[in-house]
């Protein structure tokens, strides 16, 4: 797994998985699997001390973790950026599991995949889903790859299964 996106024109991988929001390769066999959306999540020690914002106006008087990671396009960082002051933000991370760590400990605010934090209890939904956000939940797969029986007896099995977690 890599938060890199990879080659697959170029062999660097068979089958990729990706949250985008531009139109993949027309080369590769793509299949929509749901649409990604994230909220502003915190956690209940946070609420404690600070509360929680209810709408994207009320996120004065609040702190921020954020990611940032230079193999990733920095559009939830961006987002953040736009809505709240320089200061507000405490922290960046490269890694999205050191975040939501951050989040959980109650140091800051941030934005968090639903699918994800589903199974995160320690995540406290403030507001959401913050619509423009929103992403392609994607499975591609280079045309090369699909012609050998592993691959497509591999998507499958794996592409409902997939998607079903999304229902």
């Amino acid at each position: 797994p890599s938060v890199k996106p990879l080659d697959l024109s170029k062999g660097e991988a068979d089958i990729a998985i990706r949250i985008t929001k531009a139109e993949p390769d027309e080369t590769l066999i793509c299949r929509k699997i749901s649409t990604a959306k994230w909220s502003m999540f915190g956690a209940q020690s946070y609420a404690d001390k600070l509360g929680l914002p209810r709408s994207v106006e009320s996120l004065q008087n609040h702190r921020f973790v954020t990611f940032q990671n230079d193999a990733v396009p920095p559009y939830l960082h961006d987002w953040l950026s736009q809505h709240v002051a320089p200061e507000q933000i405490i922290m960046s991370f490269s890694e999205l599991e050191l975040m939501k760590a951050a989040i959980r400990a109650g140091h800051g605010l941030g934005l968090v995949n639903l699918r994800v934090a589903a199974t995160d209890k320690a995540l406290i939904e403030c507001f959401g889903p913050i619509e423009e956000l929103s992403r392609q939940n994607l499975i591609l797969i280079s045309p090369e790859a699909w012609r050998r029986p592993e691959v497509k007896e591999f998507t499958k099995f794996f592409a409902p299964r997939y998607a079903a977690t999304f229902r």
